[in-house]
């Protein structure tokens, strides 16, 4: 028997609700298996397609059920017992496996097991009866057996119970002998014939309502329980009494009644999920027309934005002509300054002229004081020598006379020359002050130009800030546009989840033949099967795949607000535990650990299920207004999903 290793003694507890289903070929690898058994199981679904069933079974279930099971359904009765499999962690679980056969008329096809939740009394006494089979096994004496998944004991006292316990039709054949018996023992003891009669009639009598008694009430039972099934109501369960005809028409029904209810349930789940897929498409689609409609508010403000620099533009080009007007009369006014400049340096020059002149004339008044000196000098001296002839000394102070005279007209011009040079002095005064008036106004243009330049920097100012305007309302206009197209990969993605819930609902009702011309899941090729997922499963990922399924998180946890159900928090919150974690960690991890975008990928993605984890603890403490919220846009779990995508289609664009 298959041993699968490694083992742990934790057990897994899935909802009491779930039913888990399997379909397998006549050579027990798996065709079909619904979404309940791969989340309990452990595997993905390309791990199980095409497999052993036994990949499941658990090392602490004896031989003796699975020999039990296998001689049942291939001798064409369904099979009922607890079973005790293993996850692919090595965790347990227990389940109440109902395996029956499928055919094609009289031909069996393959096998659907359909599994539910057992009771812990339950668990707790098969888990004691396993262990005493798995012990006498190994002591090479095997007391406790299985027979059609009904416990006998295979010893002497077994023997004499069954004995004891005689069948339906061991029964029936009692009750004919009985009923032949009375009037076999009166023609014996030679009794007259109206005894004869009456014991004839007792025996009859009391037979046939024996017989009625065995087989009409249970048979009421089963008839009562097909109506009920037949009206749509699947709630109610049969007891199976022994294994007798009346008991397997009882097993039967109750499998029937078992399939019916697990194809209703799934049908139901599945539909459950159609509606919250719906749900997150109508959310999307809101959330991208109100995204549009923030678009469109964006580009009218960018035209208004666009209006305001033209006008800035030509408010700018405005004031730079006047700039240059001013600078034009700036220049004119300079050129004025300077011919004053040079007036006054040319005064200034004259000025000079009429100072050297004045030195002259002062050189000859000197000259002529000297001679005059001389000549009174000698006047004196001939006025000495002649004593009273003085006519010398007149001629003297002629001469001295003249002298006075040429002296009174060099001090006439010298101040001629004077006044002139103060006339000129105050011309040169007024030529400087009228420069002075013309640097003036030249300061004023300057002025001026420096007040029309600080406006045309007011107006860059503004333009600038117009253009840093349009540039934000770019980089709004942008991220809006990227995550209209997330969304729509969103859309796309749900819409992809929507077909692959309607596919499974498919393979739910494909488990059931309604024509001849169908063909069942148990006839699907498993070997192909196994072939194609082995040919699938290479060191790349499938970025569809991943999309799709990262997209189920979103319809599980809006589906679990809804319904009220209780999820795995711990499982949602590991980044480790789906296709793509796994691979990320894996083959991933040793040949695209070097690619742009695959860190981002991985931070993201780990983000991405620490908020899941965080709507489903809010979900499971029954906070379903928190969870809602937690779900809609602009909260942790959708800027984290809007990150994961975002990463996700960087790196497939990059491979």
């Amino acid at each position: 028997m298959r041993k699968n290793l490694p083992v742990s003694q934790n057990g897994y507890d899935f909802p009491s609700d779930q039913t888990l289903i399997s379909v397998t070929d006549l050579k027990g690898r798996m065709t079909y298996c619904n979404t309940n058994f791969i989340a309990v199981s452990g595997y993905t679904r390309e791990e199980l397609m095409g497999q052993p069933h036994n990949m499941v079974r658990h090392p602490d279930m004896p031989e003796e059920a699975f020999r039990d099971l296998w001689a049942t359904i291939q001798g064409g009765l369904p099979w009922s017992a607890l079973v005790k499999n293993r996850r692919k962690n090595g965790d347990y679980y227990w389940v109440r496996a109902n395996a029956t056969p499928m055919r094609k008329g009289s031909q069996i096809v393959g096998f659907l097991s359909v599994r539910t939740k057992p009771g812990a009394q339950e668990i707790q006494a098969c888990e004691a009866l396993y262990a005493t089979m798995r012990a006498e096994a190994e002591a090479g004496r095997l007391v406790h057996r299985l027979q059609r998944g009904v416990l006998i004991r295979d010893d002497l006292f077994g023997r004499v119970g069954r004995w004891l316990r005689p069948g339906l039709r061991s029964q029936l054949v009692l009750l004919s002998l009985w009923a032949a018996l009375g009037p076999f023992v009166c023609a014996q003891l030679d009794a007259p014939h109206w005894v004869t009669a009456v014991v004839a009639a007792f025996t009859v009598i009391s037979g046939s309502w024996m017989a009625m008694r065995l087989t009409l009430r249970p048979l009421k039972e089963v008839v009562d329980l097909a109506n009920l099934v037949a009206s749509g109501d699947l709630t109610s369960f049969i007891t199976v009494n022994g294994k007798d005809e009346i008991g397997q028409l009882q097993l039967a029904l109750a499998q029937l009644v078992v399939s019916v209810r697990t194809v209703v349930r799934d049908v139901r789940h599945e539909v459950a999920n159609l509606r919250g897929a719906s749900q997150e498409i109508a959310a999307g689609n809101q959330d991208m027309s109100t995204r549009t409609e923030a678009q469109a508010t964006n580009l009218e403000q960018t035209a208004s934005s666009m209006e305001e620099i033209n006008g800035t533009t030509q408010q700018t080009t405005q004031l730079a002509r006047d700039g240059a007007l001013v600078a034009r009369e700036t220049s004119t006014v300079a050129h004025r300054s300077h011919e004053a400049v040079l007036a006054v340096a040319q005064t200034m020059q004259e000025i000079s002229d009429s100072s050297r002149r004045i030195g002259d004339i002062i050189q000859v008044i000197e000259g002529v004081a000297f001679q005059t000196n001389i000549l009174a000098l000698n006047a004196a001296v001939e006025a000495a020598r002649a004593g009273e002839q003085g006519r010398g000394f007149a001629v003297v102070a002629a001469e001295v006379r003249a002298l006075a005279q040429r002296t009174t007209s060099a001090a006439k011009e010298i101040r001629t020359l004077i006044e002139e040079s103060r006339e000129r002095v105050d011309a040169g005064t007024t030529r400087t002050a009228d420069a002075r008036a013309r640097m003036d106004e030249a300061m004023a243009s300057v002025e001026k130009v420096a007040s029309v330049l600080e406006n045309i920097s007011h107006a860059t100012t503004e333009q600038s800030v117009g253009v840093a305007k349009v540039s934000t309302a770019v980089v709004e206009m942008d991220g809006i546009t990227q995550q209209n197209a997330a969304m729509v990969e969103e859309l796309a993605a749900a819409a992809q989840s929507l077909n692959g819930q309607v596919q499974q609902v498919h393979d739910s009702i494909r488990v059931f033949r309604l024509t001849d011309a169908d063909v069942t899941l148990a006839e699907v090729d498993a070997v192909s099967l196994r072939k194609d997922n082995r040919a699938g499963g290479t060191g790349e990922f499938d970025h569809d795949e991943a999309l799709r399924t990262h997209q189920q998180y979103s319809i599980t946890l809006r589906n679990a607000i809804m319904r009220k159900l209780t999820l795995d928090a711990d499982n949602l919150r590991r980044d480790d535990c789906c296709q793509l974690g796994e691979w990320l960690r894996g083959p991933g991890g040793q040949h695209a650990a070097n690619k742009p975008g695959f860190t981002e990928l991985l931070r993201n993605h780990r983000e991405f299920h620490l908020e899941a984890g965080k709507v489903a603890d809010a979900i499971n403490s029954k906070r379903m207004s928190e969870a809602q919220a937690m779900l809609e846009s602009g909260q942790g779990f959708h800027h984290a999903a809007r990150g994961f995508m975002s990463s996700l289609q960087a790196l497939h664009r990059n491979a």
